[in-house]
């Protein structure tokens, strides 16, 4: 029987029930497929999967706020909590359609009473997911506690209750004081301001001394408070005013305008503001991996490290260690935390010291993030409301990831698995949890969620063979770790991979995107021949890496390797590189707070130039922006980052910043080792503006001899314009994995694209093709420093078309020497000229399969 209230246990004010507000299957936030909610960005609360299609009031209180489109109310209970209810994920995007809401804002409603009513089938058919987050909006005044466990439930049922705080002794809070800022602005979000960005923007705010309000009609409210942002309904193309007072009001008022001006991911053109639609199915989104595993046995992934792989499925579960939620005072969990900090960041370090390459880049960004001010500040506030040091570390970084994860950027949510695993370090030291190596049986495949660095530089290397994980991205930290370690590795091969049973036998064949799951006999006996075939090939080309690279025809072609570090250049000389094709200067300026001084950079090109013994080093300019951002570089949000300030762009933006690291390549010694290479151009204006900077640096140097200047071909635009950029360039090389995702218009960080992206279509092939021919006009030579210089599937074809140097990775320098010695440039011009002519990319790579030169 409902309670004509909703206090319980006879005590007035002791706790507040809440009821379900819907009939269906109860769970917990962490199953919500939406970060911003199961990271409990914006309260603690639980979720309901529907089976009806009625939202009743969970309570006796006020609507305080409901959603233009709909599908999201917020009722406030007399003691001043707060309830929101959102039906499905990203169902904002339903404009109202399946949405009849049955009140208003201001109602004052009581448990049970019907709020919104909504079209269950249509909405599962256009949204993502369907089930409801239930949450207390994030409040200091009240604890909330469960009193259901998972499973059916039926609307009225209690499923939490909340109890408030006892009031703190304390000082009110510090008035702003100082002008007040403010701007105005046309929200451009296709869906207003709703949970996600209102999530946001908090968090954008939090480490900003100042008090910052949005006001729409007059009507202002706190931007910390996501629910009061609801409240004022802020649709596209409102007109909003953000004011700001207090000591960090300007900083505050700028980041704030930049991040409401830049969309949040949902951007839309004022003009197409969104009104209700009667209801109509919509296509249902793409899915993300299988979650059946199929009759075959075969699952498709993303490639992260390409290579073959034959061994049994072991299952990787690390379980969460477990916190005290409340401390021992605020003193002793400070001190606790700080203490964890200093034994972590002393391992780091000497983890660093013993490192090379991109394992040493990754312990560096984790030494650095050890050290946020953001995460610092959040973790020192947790413990001064009671939460001990392990607690209050997690919440701190928990909000971080999620918001990381929450941008919509493929890029950035991978950078959301580095907080987690500093997250887990952190609270290993705390709690004593001992870091020993992950052991596995020999002929291990590995099999999990998804892998943190720290856990795949832990792994016994002996015995793992390669990993498959349901989740991650191929430019995560782990996949770049990966192809360091020369383990196969598949990424995003969807929840299917959770029913492969331990012990199952495994075909990993990470450069053909497949996972063979259980083969028969036979086929299991055909992939081992080959992998053995593969291993015997490779040694032969180990043992003959060292000679100069020439066709079996005599045809000069050069086998450079792509290097990121002095262990790279080292690694580069051991297996036969006759130098190196493109040199990943980024590595220098990212994950640091000030970018590098010249005095730094020469001494890494220095390092790395004396490593080479001599060898050409070509040196990309810098290649930040985009999906490599650096903290120290004010570069605006962008709604697209692939197409606007990233490369090249980017040097001209900042011109002092190039004009140094220019003075740093001409600081290496012998002058000429180094050529540089300019990325991302689009035309020969770019080429010209950098050689007048080389040319004045060179002049202020008092350097004389030539320095060569070549252009990275990564766009559409420099392809066809080859001929033009050749008449000026020294050389040109292709990028073949952003000459790719231009061609196609297909993100290559994007996973519901991922898979369809081949450097082998024919568009891609006749840019190259067609490039070749262009700096051929001039007497100028081709490079290819993307990934399709790795592949032993794609280097004939290269060579055919006209390509004289290829840059690989340093593990596969060996085979890629081997190969090319084997060819004739007549076979590869016939074998070329009949991939042009192919219709799709599948056809090449079958094409190329059957070659033999």
């Amino acid at each position: 029987m409902t309670p004509p209230t909703n206090k319980i246990d006879g005590i007035a004010g002791a706790s507040i029930a809440i009821g379900a507000p819907l009939t269906g299957w109860l769970t917990v936030l962490d199953e919500v497929p939406d970060a911003v909610f199961a990271s409990r960005m914006l309260g603690d609360g639980v979720a309901i999967d529907p089976t009806g299609d009625c939202l009743v009031s969970p309570c006796d209180g006020e609507v305080s706020a409901l959603n233009a489109s709909g599908h999201a109310v917020t009722i406030r209970i007399a003691d001043g909590a707060e309830i929101l209810m959102h039906i499905g994920i990203d169902t904002v995007a339903l404009a109202g359609r399946g949405f009849t809401p049955c009140v208003r804002q201001g109602d004052r409603v009581k448990r049970g009473d019907v709020l919104i009513r909504f079209d269950l089938d249509a909405i599962v058919q256009a949204a993502p997911a369907v089930v409801t987050p239930v949450l207390l909006l994030e409040t200091d005044r009240f604890t909330l506690a469960r009193t259901r466990d998972d499973g059916p439930v039926k609307a009225g049922d209690y499923i939490f209750t909340l109890t408030a705080k006892a009031a703190e002794a304390g000082t009110p809070a510090e008035a702003a004081t100082g002008a007040t800022l403010e701007r105005r602005l046309l929200v451009p979000l296709a869906h207003g301001i709703h949970a996600r960005p209102a999530a946001r923007i908090k968090e954008a705010l939090s480490g900003f001394s100042a008090s910052v309000t949005i006001a729409k009609a007059g009507k202002a409210m706190n931007a910390r408070s996501p629910v009061g942002l609801l409240t004022l309904g802020i649709r596209l193309g409102d007109e909003v005013t953000i004011s700001a007072q207090g000591a960090d009001a300007a900083e505050a008022l700028a980041t704030l305008g930049a991040l409401i001006d830049s969309g949040m991911g949902e951007k839309a053109d004022p003009a197409s503001a969104p009104k209700a639609q009667p209801v109509a199915p919509v296509a249902a989104p793409v899915a993300q991996g299988s979650a059946v595993l199929p009759a075959d046995g075969k699952l498709s992934g993303v490639t992260a490290s390409p290579g073959l792989a034959v061994g049994q499925a072991r299952a990787f579960r690390l379980p969460e260690i477990q916190v005290a939620p409340t401390g021992q005072g605020a003193a002793v969990e400070q001190a606790r935390l700080e203490a964890a900090r200093a034994e972590l960041a002393r391992r780091l370090e000497d983890e660093a010291a013993h490192a090379s390459g991109p394992q040493k880049s990754i312990i560096q960004a984790h030494r650095a993030m050890l050290d946020d001010d953001g995460l610092l500040e959040a973790a020192s506030l947790s413990i001064g409301d009671g939460a001990s040091a392990g607690h209050a570390w997690r919440a701190a970084v928990r909000p971080q990831a999620a918001a990381l994860r929450a941008t919509g950027d493929a890029h950035l949510a991978e950078r959301a698995d580095d907080m987690l695993d500093l997250e887990r370090r952190v609270l290993a030291v705390l709690e004593g949890v001992a870091d020993e190596p992950l052991s596995f049986p020999p002929g291990t495949v590995l099999v999990a969620e998804d892998l943190l660095p720290s856990q795949l530089m832990a792994l016994d290397k002996e015995n793992v063979v390669g990993f498959v994980v349901e989740r991650g991205g191929p430019t995560s930290h782990v996949a770049i770790l990966a192809a360091s370690m020369g383990l196969p590795a598949l990424v995003a091969i969807g929840p299917a991979l959770r029913q492969v049973a331990d012990g199952t036998d495994l075909i990993l064949d990470a450069s053909g995107c497949t996972l063979h799951v259980a083969p028969d006999a036979a086929t299991l006996a055909t992939a081992r021949d080959r992998l053995a075939v593969i291993t015997a090939r490779r040694a032969a080309a180990k043992a003959a890496a060292g000679k100069p690279c020439h066709t079996a025809d005599g045809v000069r072609i050069e086998v450079f390797a792509n290097l990121g570090s002095e262990a790279d250049a080292k690694q580069a000389v051991a297996n036969g590189a006759e130098g190196s094709g493109l040199l990943r200067t980024e590595f220098l300026f990212l994950e640091r707070s000030t970018a590098p001084t010249v005095a730094e950079q020469a001494a890494d090109y220095q390092a790395i130039a004396t490593a080479l013994e001599g060898r050409p080093l070509i040196v990309r300019l810098l290649d930040i922006g985009g999906d490599k951002p650096a903290p120290y570089l004010p570069i605006p949000a962008e709604e697209n980052p692939a197409l606007g300030l990233r490369g090249i762009r980017v040097g001209f933006a900042y011109p002092t910043m190039l004009e140094d690291q220019i003075r740093a390549i001409l600081s290496v010694q012998p002058v000429g080792q180094c050529r540089i290479m300019v990325p991302m151009i689009a035309g020969v204006d770019e080429l010209r503006r950098v050689r007048a900077v080389l040319d004045r640096v060179r002049t202020e140097m008092g350097i004389t001899d030539k320095v060569e200047l070549g252009v990275m071909v990564e766009t559409p635009a420099a392809a066809v314009t080859a001929d033009l950029l050749a008449a000026e360039a020294d050389f040109l090389s292709i990028g073949t994995n952003d000459l790719t995702q231009y061609a196609l218009a297909m993100d290559r960080g994007n996973a519901a694209v991922a898979g369809s992206i081949d450097g082998l279509h024919p568009s891609v092939l006749r840019l190259i093709a067609q490039t070749c021919q262009g700096a051929a006009r001039h007497g100028k030579w081709t490079g290819v420093c993307g990934s399709l210089a790795s592949d032993p599937l794609a280097v004939p074809i290269l060579v055919g078309l006209g390509v004289a140097e290829l840059s690989a990775t340093p593990a596969i320098v060996p085979e890629i020497k081997a190969l090319v010695s084997a060819l004739t440039l007549e076979q590869a011009r016939a074998h070329a000229a009949a991939a042009l002519e192919c219709a799709t990319a599948a056809d090449v790579r079958t094409l190329a399969r059957g070659f033999s030169a």
